[in-house]
C-alpha cells in the first residue's frame, strides 16, 4: 500500500467516517435529491465549489424555429432536461452579435444577442426559467480580441489619429516606406495560421491579431479598454447572470519590445513545420504575460460588487488556462487580498489524451496538493477538441472508457465542467470532404487539421432524421452523425445501463454523498500502473473508494484502508459487475469502475 499523505491523519480521518457510518450505500442509482450546491440561499457563496457545468455550444443544441440553427429559445425548452441531469449552471459560447467568421468569438457588439439565437428578452426570459430550476446562467467573455466589424475598430482603423487608434495593437513594419509596407514587425505567428500581423492599406501600419485576421487584439495597455469590458461585465451582471468564462484570456498581454518568438526544435536539434506548414515558434512572448493578473483582480473586484434577485452570491469568474504547470494554474486562483478567478481550468488533468494511470494519479494528486487548497475545476471535453471518443476511446471499448473518464470527473474533488453530448457518448464527427468545412480552422489546416465541426455537430435527442434538434425538413448547420439512431437521450434515458445513467448517478453522488460533496483526494495503490484508485476522506462521514481499470483486461485490485475491515459497500459499479466481499481482493473487468463505501 502506498499513500501520497500520512497514513496516520488518513486513518483519523477514516476511523471519524466510519464512526459516522449509515445504511446510505446503494447499488442502484440514488433517487432524484436536492441539488445541495446551489438550491438553498445558506449555499448561494459558495454554489461553485461542489458544482456541475454544462457548456452549451448554442448552434446545435436544439433550434426551435426550424432554420436549423441552435438558439436561447431552445435552451429554454430543454432546461427540464437539465435539470434532470443535475446540472448547477451553463456556459454558454458566444451569442454576441457576430459576423461569425469564428462561429461568435468575433464580436462586434457586447451588448446584445445575435438574432440567429434571439433577442435579449428571450435572452432574459432563458435566465428568469433557469432560475426557476436553480440554474445559473454563465456567459462566455472574450476580451482579448473583438471582430473587425466592431465600431472600435472600424473607428480605430479609421485614421491613424482617430480617439480609438490605440484600442487595438498598431505598429509599423520593418523597412517600411512610402511606398512598399516592409515586413512584419516580428515572426509572430496566429494560432490559426499564418502571420499574427495584418497589414492595412489605408493607415499603412499592421494590427496585431492572435487568432483570426478578423479578430483583432485590443490593447490592455490603455485603460480605456479596462472601462469599456468593466461596462461590458455589468451590463450582463445586471440582467442576472451567474458569471462569466473568461476566453484565451492568458492572451492579453504581449512583449512590449516585439522580439521574435524562439524557433522550436525537434529532438534533433532542427527545426519543424506545424500542422499549418509554418516553422513552429515558442508562444512565450504573446502568452501567460503577468500583466494579465492585474487585469483579472480588476475584473474580480468589480464582479463582486454585483448581486441579483434572481440568485444571491457569488458571481463565478472562469478561466480558460492552458498552463504548462500546476504552479503557473496556482497563480490564476490571485492572492486572499487580490482575488483573481474563482475556477481557472485545470486542463493539465483532461487533456493528457492518453489513458496513462501515473500521469493522472500525479496530474489529479497536483490538483489536489498544488493549488493551496482552492477548488480546481476539471475539465475533459470542449467544443475546441474532439470528443473524448477521439481522444481517449479505443473504437471497441468507447462507453466504458467514457465511464472511467467521467468517473475521474465527477468523483474526483472540485468543481466538475463537461460538454453537451458527452453524458451520451456523442462521437466526433469531422467533415469528409473539404468542401464540407464550415470551421475556418478546418479550411486552413486541411487535410491535416479537419477544423472543429466534427465535435460541433447537432445534439442527438432521438432516433428521428434530425435527432430531434430541429424541425422537421429543416437542414441543420452541421449534419446529424448516422450514429444518432441509437445514441440519443431518448434511448439512453429508459436504460439503467447507459452512459447517461452513469453520468447522471454520477452527478446525484457528487451533490448528496457528504465524501463526494466534500471530501479530500488520498491516492491509493500508487505503484499500480493499470489501476487508478483513490478515496475521499471527510470528517464525519464515511469514506468511499474509487478504483479504474485503464485496460482492456480485467484486473484484480487489493487495498488496505487503515482503520477499517476492509468491508465496503457498493455505490455505483460498471453495469454486470459484482459486489466485491470486501477490499482485499475485488475484481475490475476492462476498463471497470467499482465505487464503494468503506465499513
Amino acid at each position: 500500500m502506498h499513500w501520497t499523505r500520512s497514513i496516520a491523519s488518513c486513518a483519523i480521518a477514516l476511523s471519524l467516517g466510519v464512526a459516522a457510518l449509515s445504511a446510505a450505500g446503494q447499488n442502484a442509482p440514488p433517487k432524484p435529491a436536492p441539488q445541495l450546491s446551489s438550491a438553498t440561499p445558506s449555499s448561494a457563496r459558495d454554489w461553485w465549489k461542489n458544482a456541475v457545468i454544462y457548456e452549451i455550444y448554442p448552434r446545435s443544441f436544439q433550434d426551435s424555429n426550424g432554420d436549423g440553427i441552435g438558439d436561447l429559445n431552445g435552451i429554454t425548452e430543454r432546461l427540464d432536461y437539465l435539470k434532470d441531469l443535475g446540472v448547477d449552471a451553463i456556459w454558454l459560447s458566444p451569442v454576441y452579435p457576430s459576423p461569425q467568421v469564428d462561429f461568435g468569438y468575433d464580436i462586434s457588439d457586447y451588448e446584445n444577442i445575435d438574432p440567429q439565437y434571439g433577442t435579449l428578452k428571450d435572452f432574459d426570459r432563458l435566465v428568469a426559467e433557469a432560475a426557476k430550476r436553480h440554474i445559473r446562467i454563465v456567459m462566455d467573455m472574450v476580451m482579448n480580441h473583438t471582430s473587425d466589424k466592431h465600431q472600435w475598430f472600424i473607428q480605430s482603423r479609421s485614421s491613424r489619429d482617430n480617439p480609438y487608434r490605440n484600442w487595438y495593437m498598431w505598429h509599423d513594419g520593418k523597412g517600411e516606406t512610402a511606398t512598399d509596407k516592409g515586413q512584419a514587425p516580428n515572426n509572430w505567428q496566429s494560432d490559426f495560421g499564418r502571420s499574427a500581423w495584418e497589414w492595412d492599406e489605408k493607415t499603412r501600419q499592421y494590427y496585431y491579431h492572435k487568432f483570426y485576421i478578423q479578430q483583432p487584439d485590443v490593447n490592455w495597455d490603455n485603460p480605456k479598454i479596462h472601462e469599456a469590458f468593466k461596462d461590458i461585465i455589468g451590463f450582463w451582471l445586471k440582467r442576472g447572470v451567474g458569471g462569466f468564462r473568461f476566453d484565451a484570456i492568458t492572451t492579453l498581454f504581449e512583449d512590449p519590445n516585439l522580439i521574435d518568438e524562439d524557433v522550436l526544435l525537434d529532438k534533433n536539434g532542427k527545426s519543424y513545420l506545424n500542422d499549418y506548414g509554418d516553422i513552429a515558434l515558442n508562444d512565450t512572448r504573446t502568452n501567460n504575460l503577468p500583466g494579465t493578473h492585474a487585469v483579472m483582480q480588476e475584473m474580480r473586484a468589480w464582479s463582486d460588487t454585483f448581486n441579483s434577485d434572481k440568485f444571491p452570491g457569488t458571481r463565478v469568474l472562469i478561466g480558460e488556462t492552458y498552463l504548462p504547470n500546476i504552479a503557473e494554474l496556482a497563480k490564476q486562483y490571485g492572492a486572499a487580498d487580490k482575488p483573481e478567478f474563482q475556477l481557472p481550468m485545470d486542463t493539465q488533468v483532461g487533456f493528457i489524451n492518453k489513458l496513462d494511470v501515473a500521469e493522472f494519479r500525479t496530474r489529479l494528486n497536483d490538483a489536489e496538493t498544488g493549488l493551496g487548497g482552492n477548488i480546481p475545476l476539471l475539465v475533459f471535453d470542449n467544443h475546441d477538441n474532439p470528443r473524448i471518443d477521439a481522444r481517449y476511446g479505443d473504437g471497441v471499448h468507447d462507453t466504458d472508457i467514457e465511464r472511467v473518464i467521467a468517473t475521474m470527473l465527477f468523483a474526483s474533488r472540485g468543481t466538475a465542467l463537461f460538454y453537451y453530448g458527452d453524458e451520451i457518448g456523442m462521437k466526433t464527427t469531422p467533415p469528409a470532404r473539404k468542401e464540407d468545412v464550415k470551421d475556418p480552422v478546418g479550411l486552413t489546416g486541411w487535410p491535416k487539421d479537419k477544423g472543429r465541426d466534427g465535435e460541433r455537430t447537432p445534439m442527438q435527442w432521438d432516433a428521428t432524421a434530425d435527432a430531434g434538434f430541429t424541425k422537421a425538413g429543416a437542414t441543420p448547420w452541421l449534419p446529424v452523425p448516422p450514429n444518432a439512431a441509437t445514441i440519443n437521450v431518448q434511448a439512453e434515458k429508459s436504460d439503467p445501463n447507459s452512459l447517461f445513467t452513469w453520468y447522471q448517478t454520477l452527478i446525484r453522488l457528487k451533490k448528496t454523498n457528504p465524501a463526494f460533496a466534500h471530501g479530500d483526494n488520498v491516492m491509493l495503490d500508487t505503484t499500480n500502473t493499470k489501476v487508478l484508485s483513490w478515496l475521499r476522506l471527510t470528517p464525519g462521514a464515511p469514506a468511499v473508494v474509487v478504483s479504474v481499470n485503464f485496460t482492456p483486461d480485467p484486473q484484480t485490485v487489493s487495498l488496505t484502508i487503515p482503520g477499517s475491515g476492509g468491508k465496503i459497500k457498493t455505490l455505483l459499479k460498471t453495469p454486470g459487475a459484482s459486489d466485491p466481499a470486501s477490499l482485499g481482493e475485488f475484481q475490475l473487468g476492462p476498463y471497470g469502475v467499482y465505487i464503494g463505501e468503506v465499513q
